[in-house]
């Protein structure tokens, strides 16, 4: 089977997930870790989804606060590659 280069890279920020997991302990099933980078049509893509997104079905003010703070992080990282 032949398929484009790509790589799902684990970019979990121990802090964070830390204060997560402190703020609301299942949140562990969602942390978004993972970032993706592929080629296709010979263009690399850099990916990942939204910390805000991924965490805003559990209803929890501090754990809000936090994917803000590491979406920001992630996006100043993936606006420089």
């Amino acid at each position: 089977m032949n398929f484009n280069k790509y790589v799902i890279l684990g970019a979990c920020n121990p802090p964070f997930a830390h204060k997560s997991l402190q703020a609301e302990s299942d949140i562990g099933l969602m942390l978004p870790c993972n970032v993706i980078v592929y080629e296709k049509e010979n263009k690399v893509f850099v990916s990942a989804i939204l910390p805000t997104v991924a965490m805003s079905m559990i209803k929890n003010e501090n754990l809000r606060i936090i994917a803000e703070q590491v979406e920001e992080k992630l996006k100043r990282v993936i606006d420089n590659v």
